[in-house]
């Protein structure tokens, strides 16, 4: 049971290294930066790919550490 869950651990991390690499990076040159608050904020909607990369990233992030919990329980046996 330990070595599955390690083994899934180790996929779940080489995923959340591929899904941070993959999300779109913002441009922040001056002019963006004088835009407007809505860019300081946070105010702007994610749509599309960077919204599915978002909640892609953020479950992967809960199954690894659901994943580190297990391990600790299952190494302290």
């Amino acid at each position: 049971m330990y070595n599955l869950f390690m083994t899934l651990l180790i996929i779940v991390s080489i995923l959340i290294i591929i899904a941070t690499m993959m999300q779109p990076q913002k441009q922040q040159d001056a002019l963006n930066a004088l835009s407007g608050g809505a860019v300081f904020s946070g105010q702007t909607k994610k749509r599309g790919f960077e919204a599915f990369m978002e909640k892609v990233t953020s479950v992967l992030l809960a199954l690894f550490f659901i994943f580190a919990i297990v391990l600790a329980y299952l190494s302290s046996k």
